[in-house]
């Protein structure tokens, strides 16, 4: 099981957005040397980001901005714009369990639904956590007020 890095990403960007943002125009490449990827892939996420309403770019002074309060953005919300995890769920299953063996003709039936319930309830904590949270121990962190 892996939920795919672009998740992190964009907590990564929106977090630079919110602490560099007012005093410097940020970019795809101030982001991409802080989060230390190429920046066409912190552009691939911005897009997703900007598709679903998260954030603003403009080619003037301001760059790329908010235009939602980050304590307004979950990591839900951030999981279901970039695709985080694909249309088959977060868990892999192996492709071919053989059909005459017994525990492979009934694996899917024994764990789809546990399987489900794990993800749901992950999907559910990440409603409860905003972008807004890791925003203020990133300040905290760094000797500023919240």
């Amino acid at each position: 099981m892996q939920i795919s890095s672009r998740l992190t990403i964009a907590v990564h960007i929106l977090a630079v957005i919110d602490f560099l943002g007012e005093d410097a125009k940020v970019t795809s490449s101030v982001l991409a040397g802080s989060i230390g990827v190429n920046p066409v892939i912190v552009r691939t996420v911005m897009g997703q980001l900007k598709e679903a309403g998260i954030i603003e770019s403009s080619q003037g002074k301001s760059g790329i901005t908010l235009a939602k309060d980050l304590r307004d953005v979950t990591f839900y919300d951030l999981y279901k714009a970039v695709d985080a995890v694909n249309d088959d769920g977060m868990f892999h299953f192996h492709e071919n369990p053989n059909p005459e063996c017994p525990v492979g003709r009934n694996i899917h039936m024994a764990m789809d639904d546990r399987l489900l319930r794990i993800q749901k309830a992950m999907e559910d904590e990440m409603r409860n956590i905003t972008v807004a949270e890791v925003t203020t121990d990133i300040r905290k962190a760094n000797g500023m007020d919240a």
